[in-house]
């Protein structure tokens, strides 16, 4: 069986086994409530053998990955068959590489000179590295993926002997969240100059794959940050990521009526446990309200409080004397909402290919080429308050007089 498969049969072996373990300490069995935690550590270590036995795979899988003129016969048969008006699937795995790739530049193979094949971007139009920060998985072929996670944890108590001697144990019992993640159908669209046509196959392949890839970033960069637009959410976002049972799993802090000198301290021990601060968290926030932290000033000296490092277009650090907090600029949170947590504890769920295909009709007039591109994802939080989303509520202006 391939480990990813088998990865995820355990998982849902394990949500049982936790969901039974919960119900056994309720009902007061602990027999039951021991036998299942003994299955969920044993699953537990299974899990971990196929973990690393897919990470394995998955290296291996990306060295395997085709270079040279291998690539570029690759790349001119797909080329070719979208030149037919045939679509093009890429794999879960190779979205995966694609969606996390730094950058999608495809300058490495020849192109015919005198053809303007690109439409060119706004300046600084990149799409926001949140993407690049999530956890990805492989869930092809599943309907959902449940991901169980602890709420809060058994407490262990302690008395005088003598004083416990005869009398019932006070019960410490754990509880458990489900995440849920669900398919989610996302069309994207781009256009570029019909030009490319007079490309070789493998060149207009690139191109092609650049403006798709490109569009399924910015847009999954935005469902993460958000979710999406439904009433009932099928995929949730770092801001409103909810359990299985409809909580939520964030934490929610009120930043006031503006973001002042204590807003990242207030962010920042928000996050955590009351004995240490969460690890490898990073701040999550709209271009205007990181300038609104690099305009703050001391109230003596009017010197700037805050360093703001960029080491990118929209990463970077916000340095406050001893404390650094790393930051992603992120349009996708809204004007009032900053967000402090590790991006890892949310899950991006890929299930099944991306395919792409080009419509030389819609646009025609225009002289342009229509790329579309179909893909099921899902997402949401996988850790309980696993992030911070901090909200600012401006005072409202009072209404002015006649």
């Amino acid at each position: 069986m391939d480990p990813r498969q088998k990865l995820i049969n355990l998982a849902a072996e394990r949500t049982q086994a936790l969901n039974a373990a919960e119900a056994a300490l309720t009902a007061g069995n602990t027999a039951e409530y021991d036998a299942q935690m003994e299955r969920v550590s044993n699953m537990n270590t299974e899990m971990e053998r196929y973990q690393r036995l897919a990470n394995e795979q998955a290296r291996r899988a990306d060295a395997a990955v085709p270079n040279g003129a291998e690539y570029t016969d690759m790349a001119a048969e797909r080329g070719s068959a979208l030149m037919r008006g045939e679509k093009v699937d890429f794999s879960a795995q190779e979205l995966r590489r694609m969606l996390n790739a730094t950058t999608l530049a495809t300058g490495t193979l020849a192109e015919p000179s005198g053809v303007g094949s690109d439409i060119r971007d706004i300046p600084g139009n990149q799409v926001s590295s949140i993407i690049d920060q999530v956890f990805v998985q492989d869930l092809t072929g599943l309907g959902e993926f449940n991901e169980p996670y602890v709420v809060s944890e058994m407490d262990a108590k302690a008395d005088d002997i003598a004083t416990l001697a005869g009398t019932a144990r006070t019960a410490t019992d754990p509880s458990f969240g489900v995440a849920q993640i669900k398919p989610y159908e996302v069309n994207v669209t781009s256009y570029v100059d019909r030009n490319i046509a007079k490309l070789t196959p493998a060149r207009y392949f690139e191109k092609v794959r650049s403006m798709a890839l490109n569009a399924m970033r910015r847009k999954v960069s935005a469902l993460i940050a958000a979710g999406d637009s439904e009433t009932t959410h099928v995929m949730y976002g770092i801001i409103n990521g909810k359990n299985k049972a409809g909580t939520a799993i964030y934490a929610s802090e009120n930043l006031g009526t503006a973001i002042g000198v204590g807003t990242l301290d207030q962010l920042y021990f928000a996050y955590g446990t009351d004995d240490a601060v969460g690890a490898n968290a990073r701040l999550f926030l709209t271009k205007a309200n990181l300038k609104a932290i690099g305009a703050l000033r001391g109230t003596n000296e009017k010197r700037r409080l805050y360093e703001i490092i960029p080491d990118g277009p929209n990463t970077g650090i916000i340095k406050d004397g001893g404390l650094t907090i790393p930051y992603t600029i992120c349009s996708g949170v809204g004007a009032n909402t900053l967000v402090y947590g590790d991006p890892m504890n949310y899950e991006l769920g890929l299930f099944g290919d991306y395919s792409v295909r080009v419509d030389e009709s819609y646009k025609a007039g225009e002289r342009l080429i229509t790329v579309l591109g179909d893909a099921m994802v899902g997402g949401n939080i996988i850790a309980h308050h696993g992030f911070v989303v901090g909200t600012v509520t401006p005072a409202s202006n009072p209404s002015q007089g006649g």
